[in-house]
C-alpha cells in the first residue's frame, strides 16, 4: 500500500483500454490512487500539462511526477511498489513479455482502432457504435 506521503492520481477515461491494464497494475500491487475521469475530446488542461507531447490518457502522477505511455507506466509501478510483480525476475521472460506487450499494441489495438474507425465512418450520422481507443 502507498504510505501517507505518497499521492497517486491515474488520469484516464473508462473506455481506453490502455488505461485499463494501468488500473489494473495498480489493484494488482495495492496501490491507492485517485481517478480523475478526463472527457474524450474534451482534455483538461491539467491533463494536457502532464502529457503536452501526446496529450491523451493515461497519466499516472506519482507525488508531482507524471508519467505517460500505458507500458512505460506499468513498468513503473512494477519498480516502484514491489509487491505482487507483474513481470518475471527472469530477464529472458521479462523480455518476451514485454515483447508481446509492444506486439499486442502494434497489431491488435492497432487493428481494432483502424476497424472503430471505419465502423464510425461507415455512417458518419450514426454515433451509436462509437469506441475510443
Amino acid at each position: 500500500m502507498t504510505s501517507n506521503k505518497e499521492e497517486v492520481k491515474l488520469f484516464g477515461m473508462k473506455a481506453s483500454p490502455f488505461v485499463c491494464r494501468v488500473e489494473i497494475a495498480l489493484k494488482l500491487k495495492g496501490v491507492e490512487y485517485k481517478y480523475e475521469v478526463e472527457k474524450f475530446k474534451n482534455l483538461s488542461d491539467t491533463l494536457i500539462n502532464y502529457n503536452p507531447v501526446y496529450k491523451k490518457v493515461p497519466v499516472l502522477v506519482h507525488n508531482d511526477m507524471p508519467l505517460s505511455e500505458s507500458l512505460v507506466i506499468l513498468e513503473y509501478i512494477d519498480e516502484t511498489w514491489k509487491q505482487n510483480s507483474i513481470l518475471p525476475s527472469d530477464p529472458s521472460k521479462r523480455a518476451l513479455a514485454r515483447f508481446w506487450s509492444k506486439f499486442i499494441d502494434d497489431k491488435v489495438i492497432s487493428s481494432l482502432s483502424l476497424s472503430n474507425f471505419a465502423l464510425c465512418n461507415s455512417n458518419p450520422t450514426s454515433h451509436t457504435h462509437t469506441l475510443f481507443f
